[in-house]
C-alpha cells in the first residue's frame, strides 16, 4: 500500500513545500533516465536489428505468409528470441485462405488487335479467371466516381487509380486497393486494373481483398505510364481487356510470434509491442517490414541483454498475415476477448516500416502528457529526439483490431523513409540496400525508451474505450466508409 501511496504522498509534501512542478517531474522521471540512458549504450554499441535482417533474407529471402518461405522465417524469429534468453515464447498458430502467384497474362486493345502488358496480379484474386470485357475509366475508383453513373461498371472491366488523381477535388480522402477492389465487386465489374502512382513502371502488389477471403474477379497492377496510356485510349473509345490468371489458393497454415516478459508488480497490466513480420513476395522485403519487425525483435534483446524487469507485463509480438487483411493480429485479439485477457492490455505499439523516429504518437489525444513525459526524457538522452507528440487514427495496420476494440495504441513517428524507400512499397524492388543501419538503431532505441516509460509509469491514465466512445473515434476520423466497406462497421 505504502508503493502506492508514495506518489500522492510526494505530490501532497511537495504542494505544502511550495516546491515547483519541475521538480517533480524530475522525481518521476530519474528511473527513466537512468534506464532509458543504459538502453541508448546498448543499442548504439551493440544493436543487432541490421545484421538480422540481413541475415534473415540471406537465409529466407520473402517471408510470405502460408509459403514455405513464411514458415522459416517464423521458426527464425523463434529460435533468435530463445538465444536472447527468453524462456517465454510461443507460437500463436492460425489458418488462412493462402495465396500464391502463379500466372498472369493481361492483354489490351481493340478486338483482333490485343497487346499484352506488363502487370502483376493483386493478392486474394481468384484461383483462376480469364475474363475479357470493355474497359471502362473510374478515375480514382471511389464510391463517388460509380454514383456519377452506376451502371457504368456493369460487366466491364474498370480501370482506377491507387493514389488520387492529380485533378482530384481538394479534401477527397483516397481508399485502399482492398475497398476499391470492393467497390468494383459490388457495382457488378468482371475485373479490375489499379496502376501505381510511382514512375519507371514500378509494379505494387498486395491484397485486394479485405476479409481475407478470395475475390470473385481479378485484379491487377500495372505501372504509372501504362496507366495514364489506358486513360486516353479509353476516351478514343473500343477498349477491351483480357485478363487470365491462375493462383495458387487453398487453407495455408501461419503463425503469430510472442516473447513475454511478465511483469515484475503489475503483471495483469500488459503492453503490446507488435509489428508484421510477413511480407509480399516480390522483393526481400527489407522495409515492409522488416524494418519494424526486426527492430522489435531488437527491442525485445535490448531488455534481455539488460536484465530490465518492466513493471507491466510486456509482449513483443511479430504478427502474420497482415499483408492479407491484418489476419495475424485479428487472431491475438480475438483469443483475447475468448479468454478475457484483452482488459489486460493498457496499449498496444505498432511498428510497421518504422524508420529513424524523432517523436511519439498515439490514437487518443489523451495520451499526451504521459507521452510527452516519456519523450522530454528521451531528448535529453538525445537531443535529436523532438518530442513533437501527435494524435492520430488511421486503418489497414495491425493496429486496428485493438483499436477497434477500444484499446489505446500508438507507436513512434515523425522519421523519415528516403523517396526510393517509399517508391519501391510493395514492390519488386524493397531490398535491403534501401535500409539505413543507424536509422533502423533510432527506431530500436527510441521506441525501448517508449516501451520501458509505459511499462514503468506509476500510473497509466489512458482508459480502454467504450463502444459508443470508439465508435465516435471513428466517426470523428471520417473511417466509417472505409469500415463498412470492409465489413467491419459494428455501428447500425
Amino acid at each position: 500500500m505504502i508503493q502506492f501511496l508514495k506518489p500522492f504522498i510526494v505530490s501532497l509534501s511537495a504542494l505544502l513545500l511550495g516546491i515547483p512542478t519541475p521538480y517533480l517531474l524530475a522525481q518521476e522521471q530519474h528511473g527513466w533516465e537512468t534506464v532509458f540512458g543504459r538502453i541508448n549504450v546498448e543499442v548504439l554499441d551493440y544493436s543487432e536489428a541490421y545484421a538480422r535482417l540481413d541475415e534473415s533474407i540471406e537465409q529466407i529471402g520473402h517471408r510470405l505468409t502460408g509459403s514455405p518461405n513464411g514458415e522459416k522465417a517464423e521458426q527464425y524469429v523463434y529460435d533468435l528470441l530463445k538465444s536472447y534468453g527468453f524462456s517465454d515464447v510461443s507460437f500463436q498458430p492460425f489458418s488462412t485462405n493462402g495465396w500464391a502467384r502463379e500466372y498472369l497474362n493481361l492483354q489490351v486493345g481493340t478486338p483482333g488487335s490485343m497487346q499484352p502488358l506488363s502487370a502483376v496480379a493483386l493478392a486474394s484474386t481468384p484461383a483462376s479467371a480469364n475474363v475479357t470485357a470493355e474497359l471502362v475509366d473510374l478515375g480514382n475508383g471511389l464510391e463517388s466516381d460509380y454514383l456519377a453513373n452506376p451502371e457504368i461498371a456493369q460487366g466491364k472491366i474498370v480501370l482506377a487509380a491507387l493514389n488520387l488523381l492529380p485533378n482530384t477535388p481538394p479534401g477527397t480522402k483516397n481508399l485502399h486497393r482492398s475497398a476499391k477492389a470492393a467497390l468494383a465487386i459490388k457495382y457488378g465489374a468482371k475485373g479490375v486494373i489499379l496502376f501505381n502512382s510511382v514512375s519507371g513502371g514500378t509494379l505494387l502488389t498486395g491484397t485486394a481483398s479485405i476479409t481475407g477471403k478470395l475475390l470473385p474477379i481479378p485484379a491487377v497492377c500495372v505501372g504509372l505510364e501504362d496507366g495514364h496510356r489506358l486513360k486516353e485510349r479509353i476516351t478514343r473509345g473500343g477498349q477491351q481487356a483480357t485478363i487470365a490468371m491462375r493462383n495458387k489458393t487453398g487453407t495455408m497454415n501461419a503463425r503469430n510470434v510472442i516473447a513475454r516478459i511478465a511483469g515484475s508488480e503489475l503483471p495483469n497490466e500488459k503492453i503490446v509491442v507488435g509489428g508484421h513480420l510477413d511480407s509480399w513476395d516480390l522483393a526481400q522485403g527489407a522495409v515492409d517490414n522488416g524494418l519494424g519487425a526486426f527492430s522489435i525483435v531488437d527491442m525485445a534483446r535490448t531488455f534481455k541483454a539488460l536484465g530490465i524487469a518492466p513493471k507491466r507485463t510486456i509482449e513483443f509480438v511479430l504478427f502474420m498475415g497482415e499483408e492479407q487483411g491484418l489476419l495475424g493480429s485479428k487472431t491475438y485479439v480475438r483469443q483475447a476477448l475468448a479468454d478475457g485477457s484483452i482488459d489486460q492490455i493498457r496499449f498496444m505499439l505498432n511498428f510497421d516500416m518504422t524508420n529513424d523516429p524523432k517523436s511519439f504518437y498515439a490514437n487518443l489525444v489523451d495520451s499526451k502528457g504521459l507521452f510527452e513525459k516519456i519523450g522530454h526524457v528521451v531528448s535529453t538522452i538525445d537531443t535529436t529526439f523532438k518530442n513533437n507528440f501527435t494524435a492520430q487514427v488511421g486503418l489497414y495496420s495491425d493496429h486496428q483490431p485493438f483499436m477497434l476494440q477500444g484499446i489505446p495504441t500508438g507507436g513512434a513517428n515523425d522519421g523519415t523513409l528516403s523517396r526510393e524507400a517509399l517508391n519501391c512499397y510493395h514492390a519488386d524492388c524493397d531490398n535491403l540496400e534501401l535500409v539505413n543501419e543507424q536509422e533502423m538503431k533510432n527506431t530500436v532505441r527510441f521506441s525501448s525508451m517508449l516501451i520501458y516509460g509505459l511499462a514503468n509509469a506509476p500510473e497509466i491514465p489512458i482508459k480502454r474505450l467504450s463502444d459508443t466512445d470508439i465508435k465516435q473515434l471513428m466517426l470523428d476520423n471520417n473511417l466509417e466508409e472505409a469500415l463498412r466497406i470492409g465489413g467491419d462497421w459494428r455501428w447500425d
